[in-house]
């Protein structure tokens, strides 16, 4: 398919809640589509994960996964996935505060806490149930990738405003 434009902070779709994939979509010929389109431009952009309503389709979908990343160069590996309908329980409620960033804040990051463990489950795009139990980087990605699908971005989640800077700006003083 094809990379597509990133919807950017300040178009209202990054601020609605998506709505579900629909049991008669899982397999379909738009929503392959759809997570090609998401493949290719999590790919372009050097991106960890993508929600679909960051390129403009607000629907309850994203892909995520690595084997390994510039950016983040020691966090183990996340299988490539592809999560429809996600539904998150927090299995380990201790948080950990980590630097974020986001395609639709270009270079922004700021500090977020999230809890370190998590069960995800949702579907694939054939409609196949996934389960998982993760920690880290994995549970913090998905979390992340979810929050969009609620209409939510990294920024809503900073505590202390002061730790919101540039990539470039914080990469000088070693802390992004």
């Amino acid at each position: 398919m094809s990379v597509q434009a990133i919807t950017r902070i300040g178009n209202p779709t990054l601020r609605e809640r998506s709505t579900e994939i629909e049991v008669h979509e899982f397999g379909s010929e738009w929503l392959l589509n759809l997570v090609q389109d998401l493949w290719d431009t999590q790919a372009h952009y050097g991106s960890v994960g993508i929600a679909a309503s960051q390129i403009g389709v607000n629907r309850r979908i994203f892909v995520f996964g690595f084997e390994s990343t510039e950016r983040y160069k020691n966090v183990v590996p996340v299988p490539r996935t592809v999560l429809c309908n996600p539904i998150i329980k927090i299995t380990d409620p201790t948080t950990t505060n980590r630097y974020e960033g986001c395609l639709s804040l270009d270079n922004l990051r700021g500090e977020v806490a999230r809890p370190i463990g998590i069960e995800y489950s949702g579907f694939d795009a054939y409609g196949n149930p996934i389960k998982r139990t993760v920690t880290n980087f994995h549970a913090r990605l998905v979390q992340h990738e979810t929050d969009h699908l609620d209409g939510v971005v990294f920024l809503d989640r900073v505590q202390d405003i002061k730790t919101i800077g540039f990539r470039e700006e914080l990469n000088k003083v070693g802390i992004f």
